[in-house]
């Protein structure tokens, strides 16, 4: 059975590591344990009994804007509804937050479609967005990711 919990700090390192293969391969952004342990209350993690297998979070842009972002899912436990039940999780978060818009960038466009997100034109995108993350990817400024919005 899966559940999601919030994540702790002595869960960075499992994290990290679960993510490396995404990260080498340009399709998620590297976050330093830093960086992961300042936004640590935005993350949500799936777990298979006590085995991490997967995460994502929910970053706030704004009062009424926010991003699911670093969506992993281990290779293994992949098609089995993990990330459909991750993003349920932030988006409910973000209801009882009173957070009027949701965003994503992603390779997965009808994943997020399945779940109620509509393609967007990344200029859309708040500034802050592009030059805090997207100008760390390796893809920048040639990026084949979709914008997507949720309103919940």
């Amino acid at each position: 059975m899966i559940t999601y919990k919030k994540a702790k700090l002595n869960q960075i390192c499992s994290m990290q590591t679960l993510v490396k293969k995404e990260i080498e391969s340009g399709i998620i952004l590297p976050r330093s344990d830093d960086e992961i342990a300042t936004n640590i209350r935005s993350y949500t993690l799936a777990f298979n009994g006590d085995e991490l297998v997967g995460y994502s979070a929910l970053h706030i842009h704004a009062p009424n804007l926010a991003e699911v972002r670093s969506l992993i899912i281990k290779n293994s436990c992949r098609g089995l509804g993990i990330g459909s039940g991750l993003v349920r999780e932030l988006l409910k978060e973000a209801k009882s937050l009173e957070i009027k818009q949701v965003f994503t960038l992603t390779y997965q466009k009808s994943f997020f479609e399945n779940l109620g997100f509509e393609e967007i034109s990344k200029e859309k995108l708040p500034a802050q967005k592009i030059w805090a993350d997207c100008i760390k990817c390796k893809h920048f400024p040639v990026c084949n990711e979709i914008a997507l919005i949720y309103y919940p």
